[in-house]
């Protein structure tokens, strides 16, 4: 009969996500293990990978529920409200995960050097598809104007990555004012709603 567990999964993960965040990516298992006060072994028994342990610490698993989220909306209330409250989850999100995605990317952005990137996968290229994929439901249920929904999606995640850019990784500029997300969101939507309202 198995030994039960005596150090819960938490605690494993909890240290790892401190040991990232402090040496990125390339913290070795051993620090993470020494950190949990395990063998490297039992981080082996329970995450098969680094990346595995590093993409359940980091949360990047509880990674764009929005987009879920969205897609469930289809054909179900006001397209416009559905937009912008996707848009707010993407940023709301983007904020816990800025820290975490940092890590990942302070190492590269080729795949060939940081594995991590190949095993995301691409997560604009996702959350780009999720909006292009609700905007071609949408239109073929004649609830958006017949458009290019590509193009459409590029330009909504496209806004929405420049807006976490700018409000979330570069310094504030002495003088301006931030614009809160609510604020962001809504004139983003003023502006591009009337190219896609039928």
């Amino acid at each position: 009969m198995a030994r039960p567990r005596t150090i819960p999964d938490e605690r494993l993960l909890e240290a790892a996500r401190e040991v990232f965040l402090e040496q990125g990516f390339s913290a070795t298992t051993a620090a993470i293990a020494r950190r949990a006060e395990v063998s490297e072994g039992t981080l082996f028994k329970r995450f098969t990978t680094k990346e595995d342990l590093f993409e359940a610490a980091m949360g990047l698993h509880d990674y764009a529920r929005w987009r879920e989220d969205l897609l469930t909306q289809v054909g179900q209330g006001e397209v416009r409200r559905n937009l912008e409250r996707a848009a707010l989850a993407h940023i709301a999100e983007a904020r816990q995960l800025l820290p975490h995605l940092t890590t990942v990317f302070a190492r590269g952005y080729s795949p060939e050097h940081n594995p991590m990137l190949e095993r995301l996968d691409s997560p604009l290229r996702h959350v780009t598809d999720a909006v292009a994929l609700y905007l071609r439901e949408e239109t073929a249920l004649g609830r958006v104007r017949p458009h290019d929904t590509e193009v459409a999606a590029l330009s909504i995640v496209g806004a929405i990555g420049q807006f976490i850019h700018r409000e979330h990784l570069l310094p504030p500029e002495p003088g301006r004012e931030a614009v809160d997300a609510g604020r962001f969101v809504r004139g983003l939507f003023d502006l591009l709603w009337p190219g896609l309202k039928p």
